[in-house]
């Protein structure tokens, strides 16, 4: 049965109003995924996380937890060792990531407000992977350039950003840097809330309209990139992968 104009902009409201984590038009088919394939075979301890999370008054800031089951898997595939993370949070992604990467592995964790990283963080004290996490309170602008200006050129096979989204072509001037060849960097949100097709008279939340224009300056930059081959997946709010090749 046909949708009309009014049904389809509820719809679209709804979606917006409750800050969907999902770019799927279909709630029913983000829940068939949920229940199908990542709910059965997320460890309990993430599962643990995400619920303390939801309780969160900013629980929208997390990532989603499909997207962390893929960032599990994905750092799986490439054998991921050295890491860094920008954008913490209550530390799902720095969870799934934790549990993927080997027992010496090792997460540089950057972000401004370490209490609600202290919120997950007895979760990840209580699944044995916080020895492989070094996290640094404070903007992690400075500690990129010590690094670069260290010599750290090329040491990170995995690096994910999900932070302030002005900053995003700032922090991959230092990040192409300090990945490896070979090496992945993910970029969260660079669909951000599927604002970045949305007519300019589109009712979008004041954060999600101030920072459109940063995400489409990103997208645009990553795609000219010499240096990377990118792939834009719509997993949770868009995340793109940058694989350096030189």
């Amino acid at each position: 049965m046909a949708t009309n104009g009014a049904d389809q902009q509820n719809q679209a409201g709804r979606h917006q109003e409750v800050g969907h984590k999902s770019l799927l038009q279909s709630d029913a088919l983000y829940q068939y995924i949920l229940e199908t394939s990542v709910y059965p075979r997320e460890p309990e301890s993430m599962k643990e996380l995400r619920e303390v999370t939801a309780k969160h008054p900013w629980n929208i800031m997390t990532t989603s937890a499909d997207e962390g089951q893929f960032l599990n898997m994905l750092l799986k595939l490439i054998n991921a060792k050295n890491t860094m993370e920008i954008g913490v949070f209550t530390g799902y992604s720095l969870l799934a990531t934790a549990l993927a990467i080997p027992d010496d592995g090792k997460i540089l964790a950057m972000d401004i407000n370490r209490e609600n990283y202290d919120l997950g963080r007895p979760i990840i004290e209580k699944a044995g992977v916080a020895h492989k996490i070094d996290f640094r309170e404070g903007p992690a602008l400075p500690v990129l350039d010590q690094l670069v200006e260290d010599k750290n050129h090329g040491s990170y096979d995995f690096i994910f950003v999900d932070a302030d989204k002005d900053n995003y072509i700032n922090y991959h001037k230092r990040l192409i840097d300090l990945v490896k060849v070979g090496g992945l960097i993910g970029y969260d949100n660079t669909l951000w809330n599927g604002s970045v097709v949305a007519p300019p008279d589109a009712p979008l939340r004041k954060y999600v309209r101030y920072y459109r224009d940063f995400v489409l300056e990103l997208n645009k930059a990553l795609a000219a990139d010499p240096r990377i081959e990118i792939c834009m997946l719509p997993v949770g709010d868009g995340i793109t992968l940058c694989r350096r090749i030189k």
